[in-house]
């Protein structure tokens, strides 16, 4: 990207954000997993459509919590392949939205960007390709974007953490997580790894750490966004409000204790002024068609953890909300 471009993005960004800031609430999609098959440079027509809906919906703010394009593939891909995978992404998700006037926010995926050893390349190419696409020209202090990184929209703080393998966060990023967490009347943060399990299959695909999750209660976070198990489900554990979002690619799961695999869905938030956040979801093949929670377990039940689903067991500032404005418009 050239200076004039990268500076041209940058103020139009910093111009939506400014405007953000001084409207009434605030309308964030969230999308995840639209990768296909290792070193695909193509992507399933949902993408388009859902990347169509999100453009019609004209939120302020898309997050995507990984897996966008399909590498960690043994053998290695090349870094011919890796930058071929990434036009494809740009072509079909960041350029859509960015020529639309929507800011992205990105987090690092398995596919995208693994910390496991071996992929150093891989979260090279990852880090050069969104180096210059900042949602802002303001993070919070501390932050290294585009891996974890924090920024203030409207009402909220958003937080990206850097999770790409399973297991607990190093002591650095939790130190910076609490530092990071201390802002906003909302606070959202995002991760392709969820806290706990969501998916059949991938019960042990988790972060699984209890001093994460207490940090989140002792600091304020409101709600926690994770992909990688490819199917949707708004719950509550432990008073902590968590959404895992379904994929938008190949491979929607079976929720636990489900017997049918995941929509293909994209989670849509409306953030008010004083800080509540309403949850939605619009399911493919339109993605203007909402969500049923009924038709979603009660509780989602593993050996770590029970999670409650949200319309059951809202906490004070999450709750669910059958319609949006923002699925109708």
């Amino acid at each position: 990207m050239t200076g004039l471009k990268l500076g041209t993005l940058c103020c139009a960004l910093w111009f939506c954000f400014t405007t953000v800031a001084m409207s009434a609430s605030l309308r964030v999609a969230v999308i995840s997993d639209l990768n296909g098959s290792y070193g695909s440079t193509d992507y399933t027509p949902s993408v388009s459509a859902a990347i169509n809906r999100i453009i019609a919906i004209n939120p302020d703010l898309v997050i995507s919590t990984g897996d966008m394009v399909a590498g960690q593939r043994r053998p290695h891909l090349s870094e011919a392949d890796l930058r071929a995978m990434w036009r494809a992404f740009h072509r079909t998700v960041t350029e859509p939205l960015h020529e639309a006037g929507i800011a992205l926010a990105v987090t690092p995926g398995n596919h995208d960007a693994s910390a496991y050893p071996g992929f150093e390349l891989e979260r090279r190419v990852y880090d050069d390709e969104w180096r210059g696409r900042q949602p802002t020209s303001r993070l919070v202090a501390g932050s290294n974007y585009p891996f974890f990184y924090a920024f203030d929209l409207g009402p909220a703080r958003f937080v990206s953490m850097d999770v790409t393998t399973v297991g607990e966060l190093s002591a650095s990023q939790m130190e910076w997580l609490r530092k990071a967490t201390q802002g906003g009347d909302a606070q959202i943060v995002f991760s392709h790894l969820p806290l706990w399990p969501f998916a059949i299959g991938r019960e042990t695909e988790v972060i699984g750490d209890r001093d994460l999750e207490r940090l989140f209660l002792d600091m304020g976070v409101d709600l926690h966004l994770s992909g990688h198990h490819h199917a949707f489900y708004p719950g509550v554990v432990e008073g902590l409000s968590v959404v895992s979002q379904a994929c938008l690619g190949s491979g929607p799961r079976r929720l636990i204790g489900s017997s049918r695999k995941s929509d293909l869905a994209i989670t849509l938030l409306e953030i008010t002024s004083d800080g509540a956040i309403l949850v939605s979801a619009v399911k493919g093949p339109r993605f203007s068609d909402p969500v049923t929670l009924s038709d979603l377990p009660e509780s989602i039940r593993s050996s770590l953890r029970v999670i409650e689903r949200l319309d059951i067991s809202p906490t004070e500032t999450v709750m669910w909300q059958n319609s949006l404005r923002a699925t109708s418009e």
